[in-house]
């Protein structure tokens, strides 16, 4: 038997909430002058909410371990706020990983222009 496509469900919605909620804690409570500006890219949870990989990028990369660091210290106070804004059974134990997708984005794009430019210098037979 197929399963059927799999839509917009309960922990989806979840994992949306705990982005936003972490995005405003990081911004407004979060004092830790290594962490500075990251955007959160997205929240994956478990099914049983145990566990919450955090993805998130900076362009401040040449700092990625400074911040790594700065999110890894402030997890048990991000999970203990969140717990006050969110009241679901279990409150997950926060996973930070950078997210490099954008970096390799632009990396991409600016191959695609190289190669753009280098073709409409060939001249034509």
């Amino acid at each position: 038997m197929k399963k059927q496509a799999r839509g917009f469900q309960r922990g989806d919605r979840v994992a949306e909430q705990v982005r936003r909620d972490l995005a405003d804690l990081i911004r407004s409570e979060l004092k830790d002058p290594r962490v500075g500006m990251i955007s959160l890219t997205a929240v994956e949870l478990t099914p049983d909410y145990a566990h919450a990989k955090v993805f998130f990028t900076t362009l401040n990369a040449e700092h990625l371990p400074e911040i790594e660091q700065g999110l890894k210290r402030a997890a048990g106070f991000l999970r203990r706020e969140l717990g006050r804004r969110i009241h679901i059974h279990t409150l997950p134990e926060l996973h930070f990983i950078y997210d490099s997708s954008l970096e390799y984005g632009a990396s991409m794009t600016a191959l695609i222009q190289q190669a753009n430019a280098l073709s409409d210098q060939t001249p034509e037979d």
